[in-house]
């Protein structure tokens, strides 16, 4: 699976995650580090093993033994630490009316080597650690100045965002009157050199404090971003990073959303980018009617099965998909479909008593249909207009194809 899938799918299973509570302090948060001898950590829970053994309450620790129990368990499963380490949550999770509590357990992998180890009894799952290794860190400034004002912008990941703007007080136009044109001209230049320095000092309070700063780009409609960049005004540390300098129509906030489509080049590999650009791809073929896009879940999963399909657009927001299930009412076994937060109920009669066994979303299934063809996936946010209009307008699910295609006409 992508990297991009793997993130989205880590992403939504911490969300749900978030989301479950325990009756009392009785869900386990495990965090083994890498390299950590199992048999230390087996030793740490059967002394946890002991101590709750002593709680007061019959029920909280009935709850916690048990869960203690299922992490032990798992952990025997394995010869030793995995390479990244390993994350454990076990407990009974509260149901809608109490003394439905059922006992819950998740084993993976993270995504990133682990480095602290972490044990925690509470009312709730610790996820914060998983959740930070999963956040996009990486950070471009954006600055856009010309002599009438100037804008300041962070691309991170799915989000742009247009952090200040401030206006140069500097005079667009003078009639000489009883001043003489050179003195104007000395005037106009103390006031754009104040101007720059106050630049300088928003970009260096904006950005010296981004630990995860990657770079910065600056863009403007004059000269007024060459003789920026060439003076003393912004601190060495950023003036390093700067990765280019463009040439845009506007200044203000208009102007940080055209630097961006004029560095698309230099953002190919930001998320905000690589989302904006696969729309625009996918919008201009449907306009222009070319035969290579299509939407609508059933049309892109046919192109899928049939491997055409040479980008997968989907939406972050569909949270919808399968379960597979073993239904304790009639014994049946199968899938049914199930929204987020639904319940599953039994395809074969009805009952939502039922075990789950599996869940796959629509995201997981389609993305290893396109990738199972060499399809690049693009999982597209909800915060910007594109991807809103993906969701509203195209079912949250569209697809570029290779080449012109129609599905085969069912049989008669």
């Amino acid at each position: 699976m992508s990297e991009e899938l793997e993130r989205h799918k880590l992403q939504t299973f911490l969300e749900e995650l978030k989301r479950k509570s325990g009756r009392g302090t009785e869900l386990i948060s495990l965090y083994i580090p890498a390299g950590r001898p199992l048999s230390e950590v087996m030793d740490v829970l059967r002394s946890e093993y002991s101590a709750a053994s002593n709680i007061k309450d019959r029920t909280t620790r009935h709850h916690v033994l048990d869960a203690l129990t299922a992490v032990m368990q798992r952990l025997k499963l394995f010869k030793a630490t995995p390479p990244n380490g390993l994350v454990i949550f076990a407990g009974y999770v509260a149901g809608d009316v109490p003394g439905d509590e059922k006992l819950e357990v998740y084993v993976l992998e993270p995504p990133q080597r682990l480095k602290v180890w972490l044990y925690r009894c509470d009312s709730r799952f610790y996820t914060e650690i998983l959740e930070d290794m999963v956040a996009v860190k990486e950070a471009y400034g954006l600055i856009v100045l010309d002599a009438g004002e100037a804008a300041f912008g962070v691309l991170r990941g799915k989000s742009l965002e247009v952090v200040k703007e401030i206006e140069s007080g500097v005079p667009r136009k003078h009639r000489a009157g009883g001043q003489s044109a050179r003195r104007f001209e000395r005037i106009i230049e103390q006031l754009t050199h104040e101007f720059y320095k106050r630049v300088g000092e928003y970009a260096n309070k904006i950005f010296l404090s981004m630990p995860d700063l990657k770079g910065i780009i600056i863009g403007g409609p004059g000269p007024a971003k060459e003789e920026f960049l060439k003076g003393d005004y912004l601190h060495y540390q950023l003036k390093e990073k700067v990765l280019g300098v463009f040439d845009v129509g506007y200044s203000g906030e208009a102007g940080i959303y055209e630097l961006v489509n004029r560095a698309s080049e230099l953002l190919k590999d930001v998320q905000y980018v690589r989302e904006r650009d696969a729309m625009n791809e996918f919008l201009y073929n449907l306009a222009r009617d070319t035969g290579l896009a299509v939407y609508g879940e059933a049309e892109v999963r046919k192109a899928l099965e049939a491997g055409v399909v040479r980008k997968l657009l989907i939406s972050e927001a569909l949270r919808w998909g399968k379960a597979r299930y073993a239904c304790k009412a009639c014994g049946a076994e199968g899938w049914a479909p199930v929204e987020e937060g639904g319940v599953v109920r039994c395809q074969a009669c009805g009952s939502p008593n039922v075990d789950v066994l599996e869940r796959v979303s629509v995201i997981e299934e389609l993305g290893k249909l396109a990738e199972s063809s060499g399809a690049e996936v693009v999982i597209v946010s909800t915060e910007t207009g594109e991807g809103r209009e993906l969701l509203r307008v195209f079912g949250g699910v569209a697809a570029i194809l290779r080449y012109r295609w129609q599905p085969a006409a069912p049989a008669q």
